[in-house]
């Protein structure tokens, strides 16, 4: 299989942007008010039947750290988190506190981006043509007061239910790992499934590994925030639209390839996946030890966890998704 797809016109991205956007548009389709995207596919029914997974009771945090050391280089003014102390044991033994009886403590703070590290982009992320998602006046939705719409605080008690892995990095790369500038398609999605034995299909979260950031952990960050990248190709675009999945999430800092497959574009896949289709991304996520384990056990499907924190107008959040098998 190849590893890059032939986009309808390199050079038209603003055409192709646009006709896959009617083409894959949810606008309406829960309703003028709706604030959860595709998580509607997620459904009481759907978190059964991944509750249902649990058989042995391991699980994995498919979150990466939050500190210092993280990838961010000031993009965007993204930074790393900073932790700062706000009591200490030190504090603490030399009397300083003010507690009675001996007891002391610790306190902490920090400060992020809150896309920094592991995360979900909420729907207020990304616009087209200054519309947010169901066609909504991005002005409107989103000003310097938050989300006023689609904050990402709707999702918090939603993100649950059946998980499924998707290694490509193991079934089509060498040695686990996808080259920078590798286009996922829908051949190469479907090849995964079948290797693994699991279906993708309405409400499912699916989590796909290409091994960019396993070569981040032994090369060191370099540009992995915002560099070139294995990804999924824009012409997936269909597949996504088609499979009715909740949410989609990867190794990778941008969830599509990069360089992007337009001559000229910046992520065109988030300006279709995120205002017109309203799916929910997450970027980032560490799933080695998860996928190693699933290359043991064959089992490629799990119960998996991974609200948002419910932070009013956010149009992103830190996450520490848990897979349970």
């Amino acid at each position: 299989m190849s590893d890059r797809t032939t986009v309808p016109d390199a050079k038209d991205a603003e055409g192709a942007i646009a006709e896959a956007a009617k083409a894959y548009s949810n606008w309406g389709r829960w309703g003028e008010d709706d604030v959860l995207g595709t998580l509607n596919f997620l459904d009481a029914e759907k978190r059964r039947e991944g509750a249902a997974l649990v058989r042995d009771g391991v699980s994995f945090s498919l979150s990466q750290r939050f500190d210092m050391n993280g990838p961010q280089k000031g993009w965007r003014r993204r930074t790393n988190p900073v932790h700062t102390m706000l009591d200490t044991g030190t504090d603490a033994a030399l009397g300083n506190q003010g507690f009675p009886h001996g007891i002391g403590g610790a306190d902490d703070v920090i400060a992020m981006p809150l896309q920094c590290s592991t995360q979900w982009d909420g729907l207020g992320h990304i616009f087209d043509h200054g519309k947010a998602w169901n066609g909504r006046a991005a002005e409107k939705v989103v000003t310097s007061d938050g989300d006023l719409v689609t904050g990402i605080e709707h999702m918090a008690p939603y993100v649950a239910g059946r998980g499924v892995l998707l290694d490509v990095g193991l079934v089509v790369g060498k040695d686990g790992e996808l080259p920078d500038g590798f286009a996922i398609t829908e051949e190469h999605l479907t090849a995964t499934a079948e290797a693994h034995g699991v279906t993708v299909g309405r409400g499912d979260l699916v989590l796909v590994r290409t091994g960019r950031l396993a070569r981040a952990k032994h090369e060191g960050w370099g540009e992995y925030a915002g560099g070139a990248s294995p990804g999924l190709s824009f012409t997936t675009a269909g597949w996504l639209h088609r499979s009715e999945i909740a949410g989609i999430a990867t190794d990778t800092w941008g969830f599509e390839v990069r360089p992007n497959e337009f001559d000229h574009a910046f992520q065109p896949l988030h300006q279709v996946a995120i205002p017109n289709m309203g799916l929910l991304v997450g970027e980032m996520w560490d799933l080695d030890a998860l996928a190693e384990h699933c290359a043991a056990d064959g089992r490629y499907e799990f119960w998996l966890t991974a609200a948002p924190l419910p932070i009013t107008g956010a149009v992103g959040s830190p996450v520490n998704p848990i897979a349970v098998k």
